[in-house]
């Protein structure tokens, strides 16, 4: 009863979690907010949503698998967003007019010799 309760509860947080990385996906205005938006609030949710079903279904084979995705995306997603990031940064894509800081940038420029070939 307590485990259901609380299996309940976790799902609706990770909901919760869920459609805020939604909204700021649609919202937000440039590739590096949403980046940022969907790996950070995104991954929590999905992670919820994922040991929701753990707590709910215990250590059975759809469980296990649960654990694996979670595993799984909280591994791959900030790797995911940093090289999105980096290939949108190495592409031009601009950030919005309200950023007023660009470390990648400055790092970049010191350190990526290929940059001065093109």
């Amino acid at each position: 009863m307590v485990l259901e309760i609380l299996s309940n509860v976790v799902l609706v947080i990770g909901l919760f979690f869920v459609f805020l990385a939604m909204l700021g996906l649609a919202r937000l205005p440039d590739v590096y907010n949403r980046l940022h938006t969907t790996t950070k609030i995104g991954t929590l949710g999905a992670f919820g949503v994922m040991f929701s079903i753990l707590l709910k279904v215990g250590f059975s084979p759809i469980g296990v698998k649960a654990l694996t995705v979670a595993i799984f995306i909280l591994v791959t997603a900030p790797v995911a967003a940093h090289m999105i990031g980096r290939a949108a940064h190495r592409h031009g894509v601009g950030l919005c007019k309200e950023s007023v800081i660009d470390e990648y940038g400055r790092a970049c420029s010191a350190a990526c010799p290929e940059k001065e070939d093109e």
